[in-house]
């Protein structure tokens, strides 16, 4: 395994001393400790992974410096377009280190949403010309991937990759782990959103803890899953699912559970949904201020105003509420109130530590979902 402090010692030697990405859970240690040990101008966790490599490219031009752009490999997917029209060795020429989780690896049991995703991820980068390194759990440094990395942007300057496995880092717990003051817990807020719902209502939940908490709780409720759409992979793209449907049951409410991370990471759907009156769609955002399923690295979600920017995005009633005396309350007016509509739940992070996964499969609960809306 690959000490933390020793990886960064390595890095700060490169010239590598500017971090930006989004928290992935196999590479949660390393976070973890670069949150606790960087200089908080040096350490950005960015909306998404297109946006991090546009953030390490500035931090390039302006000092010269070479970036370390984090992710989970499906992070790849927003990353594509600034990587190959911008940070090319073709157009800008930009020198960047991409430390990529390997979710999904062939022969490692994974989740079904990364299977596809690991499987291809070497041969996508071969066919972006991107080269690559890999360090696993075998591993005790990351020298020889380092030295191959400084090697190219020497002789070709642009992107390269060292691919993570999982198991790499040494177990590192962030120093302030601390829970806000909240009292809910997500699952909390979850079950108690269930309970006035109609058995027509179609709920469709973000990637993460969120969905598995849902799954169980329909199982706890003796109900079926099959009016949720557990939206398992795809971080962000929730509330645009939830939209699609909408748009076209106009007879249902359709609720789309999203988180804050999920929300910040396409922000610019908000607008969309807006714009589109769509007077059956419910909007609640759970947020707990963190990457809770990949660590718990901080988002800004308790840092901007949620009901502001979707006030300004003409949703047409904004609420919000911090305990389940308020939920309660509020979901009256937001369940009657025609939509959009946002409900904003503020809740303390983590989650139980038996959490199960689904036990039905993504296509299974797709064909589900389909007989449940015809």
């Amino acid at each position: 395994m690959i000490d933390n402090k020793d990886f960064l010692d390595s890095l700060s030697a490169r010239n590598i001393r500017f971090f930006a990405g989004v928290p992935d859970s196999l590479l949660k240690d390393f976070c973890a400790y670069l949150t606790d040990h960087a200089e908080p101008e040096a350490h950005v966790i960015t909306a998404n992974e297109g946006a991090a490599v546009g953030l390490g490219m500035g931090h390039h031009f302006a000092t010269g410096g070479i970036p370390l752009v984090y992710m989970q490999n499906s992070g790849l997917g927003n990353a594509v377009n600034p990587l190959l029209s911008l940070a090319d060795p073709e157009v800008y020429a930009t020198p960047m280190l991409l430390l990529v989780g390997w979710r999904g690896e062939p022969g490692v049991k994974d989740e079904p949403q990364h299977v596809k995703q690991g499987s291809v991820m070497l041969a996508m980068l071969d066919a972006m010309d991107i080269p690559h390194a890999i360090v696993g759990p075998d591993d005790d440094s990351a020298e020889p991937a380092l030295d191959k990395a400084i090697k190219h942007f020497k002789n070709r300057s642009g992107p390269f990759v060292i691919a993570v496995r999982k198991g790499t880092f040494q177990t590192y717990k962030l120093a302030d782990s601390t829970s806000t003051e909240y009292p809910m817990t997500r699952e909390e807020a979850i079950a108690e959103l269930l309970e006035p719902m109609a058995a027509s209502d179609v709920v469709v939940s973000t990637t993460g803890m969120a969905s598995r908490e849902l799954f169980e709780l329909r199982v706890k409720r003796g109900e079926g899953h099959e009016r949720d759409f557990l939206t398992v992979g795809g971080m962000g793209h929730a509330s645009q699912i939830a939209l699609g449907i909408a748009q076209q049951v106009t007879d249902r409410k359709v609720y789309c559970i999203d988180g804050d991370g999920a929300a910040l990471m396409h922000l610019g759907s908000l607008p969309i949904i807006g714009i589109s009156a769509c007077a059956n769609f419910r909007h609640v955002l759970i947020n707990n201020g963190a990457h809770d399923s990949v660590g718990g690295q901080p988002t800004v979600g308790f840092d901007i105003d949620y009901g502001s920017i979707a006030r300004s995005s003409r949703y047409k009633t904004i609420l919000r509420a911090d305990t389940k005396e308020e939920l309660i309350a509020r979901m009256e007016e937001f369940i009657s109130t025609p939509g959009p509509s946002l409900l904003e739940i503020r809740v303390r992070k983590g989650a139980r530590k038996d959490l199960g996964r689904p036990t039905k499969t993504p296509v299974e609960n797709k064909t589900a979902l389909m007989k449940f809306l015809a």
